[in-house]
């Protein structure tokens, strides 16, 4: 019996399912339905008289035969982009849906403002940017990309350090001009604090005020960066905050200028996922931007820094 022919768009479909392991994460990086991505499966497998994948409750599982025919597919891949981009001349035909995990502050406070930018570089980019404070979990790739604080320890992961950041102790003029600035390290314990709820904070990177003062206790706890902004700008304590976010609000005045943390923010993803354009565009977007606004982030030479975790 003549076997049905199959299209590129089915290794398009083959892949996405291949990469997520969900039916319904490849439908949305598609932008397309459920039941046609699971339809699209069935129809190559049928083609090709094999079967590529498992299907389990968890999701669906490649085969032997189906991770030799990744390889394969990929290969289409990247000479179908090639061939894009001979033909549009240079310019990028990236399209599809990227979704990335940032950081609340990294996000609100940086990404954000250079949004038009990306969608200038690549308009067929749809860009899904996921800011709870739960880092999504690459290992069953609910997100494409994740900008995190503390790089994966172990898995099929690539990553590389963004840029270093530094954060300092800030509080309002108003709460200052009631309350004095502290002169020490003690006098910090004689003032109201604002910081994260302790057994909240999922990432060792975020947990500052050890490295302030071992007995330093916050009054007013938060998940939200942004809260804990807000409250320090209404004069509610002092608070670690990151220096990029507290230049865009000049009433937060330094405080002990000297004690200053360093962490890190990293790029990371699956490895699977490095070979697929739109994520490659989006990463190199991330590393450029960083790149031209460097004096966001980096340091001022003169200071003296505090050890912090990276």
């Amino acid at each position: 019996m003549m076997r049905t022919p199959f299209t590129w768009d089915d290794l398009q479909f083959f892949l996405a399912v291949a990469r997520s392991g969900q039916l319904s994460t490849a439908a949305r990086q598609l932008r397309t339905s459920h039941a046609t991505v699971s339809r699209r499966i069935d129809r190559l497998e049928f083609s090709l008289k094999v079967k590529l994948f498992e299907r389990n409750p968890r999701g669906y599982v490649l085969t032997p035969l189906g991770h030799r025919f990744v390889e394969t597919a990929e290969k289409v891949e990247q000479e179908a982009e090639r061939l894009q981009e001979e033909i549009s001349g240079g310019s990028s035909l990236q399209r599809g849906v990227v979704r990335l995990s940032a950081p609340e502050g990294f996000s609100n406070f940086f990404l954000a403002q250079k949004l038009p930018d990306l969608t200038m570089r690549y308009p067929n980019i749809s860009l899904e940017l996921v800011t709870i404070q739960q880092i999504m979990a690459l290992s069953r790739k609910e997100a494409d990309l994740a900008v995190v604080l503390d790089p994966p320890k172990a898995g099929p992961y690539y990553f590389e350090q963004l840029t270093e950041y530094q954060l300092g102790i800030f509080g309002s003029e108003a709460y200052l001009a009631q309350h004095g600035p502290p002169a020490s390290a003690e006098d910090l314990l004689s003032h109201a604090f604002i910081g994260y709820i302790q057994d909240m904070i999922f990432a060792p990177g975020l947990d500052y005020l050890g490295d302030i003062h071992p007995r330093i206790r916050p009054g007013f706890q938060s998940s939200s960066i942004f809260s804990q902004l807000t409250a320090t700008r209404n004069g509610l304590g002092l608070c670690v905050l990151p220096m990029f976010i507290t230049r865009q609000y000049p009433e937060l005045r330094p405080v002990l200028p000297d004690v200053v943390l360093r962490r890190h923010y990293w790029i990371a993803c699956h490895h699977d996922l490095l070979q697929v354009a739109r994520v490659r565009s989006v990463m190199e977007f991330l590393r450029s931007s960083i790149v031209s606004n460097a004096e966001a982030f980096l340091p001022p030479a003169n200071r003296q820094d505090v050890a912090g975790k990276a």
